[in-house]
């Protein structure tokens, strides 16, 4: 184990020094629901950690972790569902920025966020918190808000740490999933954004993985976090994710929230005295507490409000912009004309759906209407409404009436625009989603107002992707999300074209939930979850087992276009692989692109995807503009996990980069060659034959032995039937049992001097 000890700088070692046992212990813990505890004895304060990601939601009176409670007025900007769509860094570092300021305001010192957890399933109740079914995607754009977040002298917490996929039975099932998945879907986000950002602190999850408590595994919170990727912050648990607190704070795990009236501080207390827990443990916990307080006493009143709430819902209704998907777009039928008369259908056109439910619920400064703003850009006289379905369970309108009423609407006007959404109990923290179906009215609603009017555009609203039986028959879609208090602003600026869309598509929309990649797995059973697909998370999945999908990962339109020139490829000092190419608009309308470079390996000696995203950039272009853009592929994000090595290996060879608008619209590409790390693994009894063909001592003299006995055996050649490869038969047989085969040739004298051999440094 780490001694915590040693690593704690010289001030907080003497301020450790100055604490009784009780006094450190109380560190360690909550002071109450949202507050770590203070030592008024040597001036130490208590401060505020909150809730977040895409908002800051400071409970003024009663305190709870699942959004029941009303909190502070604060701008509510784009879940993740949205933002992550943007696929630009550089916007979620501003409004990670805006967050900080929001956060400094209210004295609150670390913001709990972003989520950045793989979207396994499109099940997951709570997907509209996380960014990706990619971990390149995730971890940088998680980096963007963490770094955002912490300019402002506020603290982030990254989470939910690690393979949190579901909600279904979360505070004790186990995900249960192999090293090499692991390593290079579920931790890889995390780990970029560790690395990339240094977040003030991380937060480990409910669940257990392989077995083991998150909050009590050290492998996770002290090997792989802090001794292989460098983390210098503080460990927080989820809100009540303690099992046990003292194998907790063995494994890392520093910082218990909320608080347990100080019986888990008694229970730390003890375990010191009779020697179960070593001392310097705790003072490492402790210590790691005290930085924290110090961070974020540093800039405290420096920000001062009032807060410009004009401004943040202005960068909230952009940062939403930037997230709307236009999936289809046949005919050119968006952007509508102001001129045009339009019927505005559904009942999420007049009150939104702009968050999920859970402990990010936001109290917002403001909110906007879709319905609203299209009457901007239309006008009043021009614009006109129908309900069309119910979304509350209060609301006892007659469904038949509203649905003929919106039909009538429909016929008579030059365009319909359509609202569909899940309703808000559909999707939240705390459970995960039975299906990804539509509701059945709001599909029957569609089909009659498609009837009716041939000109519809579906807009829709949902944290998670849902199924589109009807995209073949639907001329226009928006995949508008959940995008924050200035949503409605932001769709009608996409619909009348005062904003090209640019966002693609952050997770794959499957045809159907059985095409899925976890579709038999999800949920678990008697306390486990099998993470049966491995390495094919999303695209992944579909690319290697050719799955017809609605959309696929990456893809999104806009109302310009893009032509991609050949790309070059080449390796740099580093070992990174830059990729160059010329990215010109060739539309009439300002745009902006978002290119991605995917990477593959035609001969690779492990099992990998068909291609696997690896780098991507958000490039504005004027109408008619040319730029030349350089993608760096990092060389560590070529690597894979190797599990006998227990070490990342990137395997030399010639890789294939391509560029691309989604992982199936490829739209030029390059090969380079890569050199790779060397891997060195000791042969044992145990190693295979074609092992041992392989390493460059013991290789040449078995194949040479085997050659020799073969060609020496009376009628060897006559009993091998014709075509049959010998060497190759026995690629898989252990050298340590060959001597059944081969007799005194092979001893086990004779193998264990070879091995011996084999294994011995070479000079």
């Amino acid at each position: 184990m780490t001694d915590t000890t040693q690593t704690l700088p010289p001030s907080t070692a003497e301020n450790i020094a100055e604490l009784t046992l009780e006094e450190k212990a109380s560190l360690t813990s909550g002071g109450s629901f949202w507050t770590t505890k203070a030592v008024e004895r040597v001036g130490i304060p208590a401060i505020m950690l909150t809730d977040g990601p895409h908002g800051l939601r400071k409970q003024a009176g009663s305190a709870d972790h699942l959004g029941l409670a009303e909190s502070v007025p604060a701008t509510c900007f784009p879940p993740a569902v949205g933002l992550g769509a943007s696929w630009d860094a550089e916007l979620a570092e501003r409004v990670g920025e805006a967050l900080g300021v929001e956060s400094a305001i209210e004295n609150v010192a670390v913001l709990l966020g972003p989520g950045i957890n793989i979207k396994r399933s499109p099940l997951c109740g709570r997907n509209f918190e996380y960014l990706s079914e990619d971990p390149i995607v995730s971890g940088v754009l998680g980096a963007g808000l963490v770094r955002g977040i912490q300019s402002k002298g506020v603290g982030a917490s990254l989470k939910h740490f690690a393979a949190n996929n579901q909600e279904n039975d979360r505070m004790r099932a186990s995900s249960d999933v192999d090293e090499r998945p692991l390593r290079e879907i579920y931790l890889r986000g995390f780990q970029r954004a560790v690395q990339d950002a240094q977040p003030w602190t991380v937060m480990c999850s409910y669940n257990r993985i392989n077995g083991v408590y998150a909050s009590e595994d050290p492998w996770l919170l002290t090997r792989v976090l802090r001794d292989e990727w460098g983390f210098e912050g503080l460990v927080v648990s989820d809100w009540g994710a303690v099992n046990e607190r003292v194998p907790s704070l063995a494994a890392g795990m520093d910082l218990e929230m909320p608080t347990s009236n100080g019986h888990t501080d008694a229970q730390l207390v003890a375990a010191v005295r009779d020697g179960s827990l070593d001392e310097s443990v705790l003072d490492g916990a402790a210590g790691r507490v005290l930085d924290l307080v110090r961070k974020s006493q540093a800039g405290a009143g420096s920000i001062t409000g009032p807060l410009d709430a004009d401004a943040h819902h202005a960068l909230a209704r952009e940062a939403a912009g930037r997230g709307i998907v236009l999936l289809k777009n046949d005919g050119d039928l968006l952007p509508l004309s102001p001129a045009a008369s339009v019927a505005v259908i559904g009942a999420f056109a007049e009150k939104p759906r702009y968050q999920g439910a859970g402990s990010s619920k936001i109290n917002p400064t403001r909110l906007d209407n879709a319905l609203d703003e299209i009457s901007g850009y239309a006008g009043h006289d021009n614009t006109f409404f129908a309900q069309g379905y119910t979304v509350s369970p209060r609301d006892t309108a007659d469904a038949n009436e509203l649905r003929a009423a919106a039909v009538e609407l429909a016929g008579s006007k030059d365009v319909a625009v359509l609202f569909l959404g899940l309703p808000e109990a559909a999707e939240s923290e705390g459970y995960d989603r039975e299906h990804i179906d539509l509701p059945a009215d709001q599909l029957a609603l569609l089909d009659a107002v498609l009837a009716a009017n041939p000109n519809t555009v579906v807009v829709l609203s949902n944290g998670g992707v849902v199924a589109l039986p009807f995209a073949d028959r639907v001329p226009a879609i928006l995949e508008a999300w959940l995008l924050g208090q200035a949503g409605g602003g932001a769709t009608a600026d996409v619909l009348y074209g005062a904003v090209n869309p640019s966002a693609k598509l952050t997770e794959t929309i499957p045809l159907r939930l059985q095409d899925t990649p976890s579709f038999l797995d999800f949920g678990g059973m008697d306390g486990h979850v099998r993470y049966g697909e491995g390495l094919f998370v999303g695209y992944r999945w579909y690319d290697a087992r050719d799955i017809e999908v609605a959309y696929p990962f990456g893809h999104g339109l806009s109302y310009t276009t893009f032509a991609y020139g050949d790309a070059a490829a080449s390796v740099d000092a580093n070992g990174d692989i830059d990729v160059c190419l010329t990215v010109t608009n060739t539309g009439t309308r300002d745009g902006r692109e978002v290119v991605q470079v995917y990477t593959s390996l035609a001969d690779s000696t492990v099992r990998r995807p068909v291609r696997e995203l690896k780098a991507f950039a958000s490039v504005a272009l004027a109408a008619g503009q040319s730029r030349e853009i350089v993608l760096t592929v990092r060389r560590e994000d070529l690597a894979y996990w190797h599990v006998a090595a227990q070490r990342w290996v990137v395997e030399g060879g010639s890789y294939l980069v391509e560029v691309a608008a989604s992982s199936r619209d490829l739209r030029s590409s390059a090969s380079v060659t890569v050199e790779g790390d060397a891997v060195s693994l000791p042969l044992t009894r145990e190693s295979s034959l074609g092992e041992v063909f392989a390493h460059p001592v013991a290789g040449p003299i078995v194949q040479a032995a085997l050659t020799q006995m073969m060609s020496t055996m009376d009628g060897a050649a006559s009993i091998m039937p014709e075509g049959v490869d010998m060497m190759r038969m026995m690629n898989s047989f252990p050298i340590g049992r060959i001597g059944m085969m081969a007799g005194e040739d092979f001893s086990p004298e004779m193998i264990d001097q070879l091995l011996a051999m084999a294994n011995a440094p070479q000079s």
